[in-house]
C-alpha cells in the first residue's frame, strides 16, 4: 500500500522544518504573546483569540509560501537573495535575542483588570495580529523565504500553521499554569538563550543549502 502523504520523507522535513522556525519566531516576547497570555490569565474570550491568533498566522504562512514560489519560478535571482537576505535577518535576530537573554530583565504584566466585551477582545487582537510589520516579515518574507528550498509546499505550510496554533492554544489555555514562571526573568533569559541558539542553526542551514 502507498505511503500517507504525511508520512513521506519531503512531508516530514518540510513539516519540522516550518514547525520549528514557526516555534522559534512566535514564542518570542511581543505584544500579541503578551495579550494573549493575559486574556489566558483572565479567562476572558481565550477561544476566540487563540483562534485569531493561529488562522491568521496560517493565512499568512500560506500567502507566503505560494506567492514566494510563484515570483521565485519567474525571478530565478529571487530565490537565493531571499535566501540570504533570510540568513542575515536571522543572525541579526539571534543576535539581539542573545544580547536580551544576556541583559536579562524581561516580564510580563500579569495584572488582572476588569471584564471586557468580546467585540473590544477581537478588534484589539485583530490589530496587534495585522498591524505588526514584524508578522508579515515573520510570516511571510521568512518563511516563505525558507520553504523555497522543500518541494513539499502542503507539508511546509502545515507545519508552520501547526506551530502557531499549538503555541497559541498552550500559552492562553496554559496561562495560568505558567504565571509563575512568567513572573521569574531568568525563565525568559534561558528562553532568548534557546532561540537564538535555533535562529543561528537555521541561518546556517540557508548558507549550507
Amino acid at each position: 500500500m502507498p505511503n500517507s502523504p504525511a508520512l513521506e520523507p519531503d512531508f516530514l522535513r518540510a513539516f519540522l522544518a516550518a514547525f520549528g522556525l514557526g516555534l522559534s519566531l512566535i514564542v518570542a516576547i511581543g505584544a500579541q504573546n503578551a495579550f494573549v497570555l493575559r486574556q489566558g490569565l483572565r479567562q476572558e474570550h481565550v477561544t476566540a483569540v487563540v483562534l485569531i491568533c493561529g488562522v491568521s498566522d496560517a493565512v499568512l504562512i500560506t500567502a507566503g509560501v505560494l506567492g514566494f514560489g510563484t515570483l521565485a519560478a519567474r525571478l530565478p535571482w529571487l530565490e537565493p537573495a531571499m535566501r540570504y537576505g533570510g540568513a542575515g535577518f536571522l543572525l541579526v535576530y539571534g543576535a539581539l535575542t542573545l544580547r536580551s537573554a544576556w541583559r536579562g530583565g524581561q516580564v510580563l504584566d500579569q495584572a488582572r483588570g476588569g471584564g471586557e466585551g468580546l467585540g473590544r477582545v477581537v478588534a484589539t487582537c485583530l490589530a496587534l495580529t495585522w498591524g505588526n510589520p514584524h508578522v508579515y516579515l515573520d510570516t511571510m518574507a521568512l518563511m516563505g523565504a525558507v520553504s523555497a528550498p522543500y518541494e513539499n509546499k502542503q507539508g511546509f505550510i502545515l507545519g508552520g500553521a501547526t506551530a502557531s496554533m499549538l503555541f497559541f492554544a498552550a500559552l492562553g489555555y496554559g496561562a495560568g499554569l505558567l504565571r509563575p514562571v512568567f513572573a521569574r526573568p531568568v525563565a525568559w533569559r534561558i528562553l532568548d538563550l534557546v532561540i537564538a541558539l535555533v535562529m543561528f542553526a537555521i541561518a546556517y542551514t540557508l548558507v549550507a543549502r
